[in-house]
């Protein structure tokens, strides 16, 4: 008799983030992810519940990007008892290590502060999530790096292939095939998809034929702007908010976004589209560390990136600043205009962005231009969706800035990359993750029904016998 494979989703399921899937199959446990949940605060509170699993029975953990939705509760999983081994692109180890430690770090922070709170108020002491020692720990169990299209043998009886999923630098698809030695079965996790035809990085890989899919879906419910407009658009509001004197801060995700943004001003300068004069300030310890990982793995860029780095830095321009300390964050709220301020997050949920928008947000002639997804529940979301006012470090701050939502620079496909990567191969069932239920889940899924292709979305922990 053949051996049975179960299915169980442990993150990311009929929601966005914390994505975490887990295999069973002939006794071993082989995880796909395990991300942090973002978003708001009970979103937030779901990181510090059980697994859903013990984590001492995971052998392998595959991880498809370095994300901290995929990546970020590594160190929880070790500190509760995993021993097993984590399978991972090089640049995907490097970008993780340069993400889970940064999200370490603010974990501790933020329970320092908590602390402080907690012992003017005689309330229990706030324990962080994860510590940056705990972190460092967890990089021990990465094994030697997996090259892309290469099988890796990741326990009795089952191979993972990673290809390139075109979303973040090192990212993939992840193919299990499964042989017990009675019957073959395979299943592709898509991790999260790239938008074809972007700057910097290839393009996905197609989704190779298989027996199972488990697909993202957070654009699954809409096709995206096209890039060249987008751009325009990005130079125009750069040009507007600089014509009226004011500043552009722009909430960037460190890995992949701020890259493609700082490549795309430095042709808005070079070609004359945005004054040459505005001063670009780069303000991401992490982002600044990504792009120097970035310019260490050309392995995963596309042909024509690769022939612009022959002619020099496509990310360098005049007046670039890397803002590393803090006091030189501080430092930029002293210019009242002609400042491009790039800052994490891109949720507006943590991290020195706060800060930008607590000067600027306030400004008529300033801007604030949205280059990415905003979960429901975050302070971006409700910038987005119009709010009049926002709270910021306890403090009502009015909105008066021109707010500006640019989707075309999404690192995820649309819709109709979606269904192209898919593609037409007979699948026994896809399973839709990583989307929001009510929009990009739910309408892939009508359309997967409407190809007459079986799919599934399922719940938080349900565990599923598919074969």
């Amino acid at each position: 008799m053949s051996s049975k494979i179960i299915y169980s989703c442990h993150g990311a399921a009929k929601q966005v983030t914390g994505s975490c899937h887990l295999i069973n199959f002939s006794g071993h446990n082989i995880l796909v992810d395990c991300g942090m949940f973002q978003g708001s605060h009970e979103q937030e509170q779901e990181n510090y519940e059980p697994f859903g699993f013990d984590p001492a029975s995971i052998e392998v953990l595959l991880l498809t990007h370095a994300h901290l939705d995929h990546c970020g509760r590594i160190p929880k999983l070790v500190r509760d008892g995993f021993r097993g081994r984590i399978f991972a692109t090089s640049a995907t180890r490097d970008l993780a290590r340069v993400v889970m430690l940064d999200s370490a770090g603010l974990q501790e922070e933020d329970a320092r502060r908590a602390q402080r709170r907690g012992r003017r108020r005689d309330e229990e002491a706030f324990v962080p999530l994860y510590t940056i020692d705990d972190a460092l720990h967890s990089l021990d169990y990465f094994a030697n790096p997996v090259a892309y299209g290469e099988p890796a043998a990741v326990a009795d009886g089952v191979t993972a292939r990673f290809q390139d999923a075109g979303h973040i630098l090192g990212s993939a698809s992840i193919v299990l095939e499964f042989d017990d030695g009675e019957r073959k079965r395979s299943m592709v996790f898509s991790g999260d998809l790239g938008n074809p035809e972007r700057p910097i990085l290839r393009d996905p890989v197609p989704a190779p034929p298989a027996d199972y899919v488990v697909m993202e879906t957070t654009y699954g419910n809409r096709p995206h702007r096209s890039l060249p407009a987008s751009v325009d658009e990005l130079y125009r509001a750069v040009s507007e908010t600089v014509a009226r004197g004011g500043n552009v801060v722009i909430p960037t995700f460190a890995l992949e976004r701020a890259q493609e943004v700082l490549y795309h001003l430095h042709c808005g300068i070079r070609e004359g589209k945005i004054p040459a004069n505005v001063s670009v300030f780069l303000d991401s310890p992490m982002a600044i560390s990504a792009t120097e990982i970035f310019r260490r793995h050309p392995e995963c860029f596309d042909e024509d990136f690769q022939q612009q780095l022959q002619h020099g830095d496509p990310f360098a321009m005049p007046n670039l600043h890397f803002s590393r300390e803090t006091n030189e964050s501080m430092m930029i709220n002293n210019m009242d205009s002609g400042a491009v301020i790039l800052a994490g997050s891109g949720m507006c949920n943590g991290g020195r962005v706060r800060h930008h928008l607590k000067h600027n947000l306030w400004r008529e002639k300033s801007s604030i231009v949205f280059v990415g997804y905003a979960a429901q529940g975050t302070l971006a979301r409700r910038i987005v969706d119009g709010a009049t006012s926002v709270r910021i470090f306890n403090e009502e701050i009015r909105v008066r800035a021109q707010v500006w939502t640019i989707n075309g620079f999404s690192a995820h496909a649309d819709q109709g990359h979606l269904l192209d990567w898919l593609g037409t191969s007979p699948r026994r069932k896809v399973f839709l993750v990583h989307g929001e239920y009510d929009a990009g889940m739910q309408a892939m899924s009508y359309r997967l029904t409407g190809l007459g292709m079986a799919n599934q979305m399922p719940g938080m922990h349900e565990s599923i016998l598919i074969d």
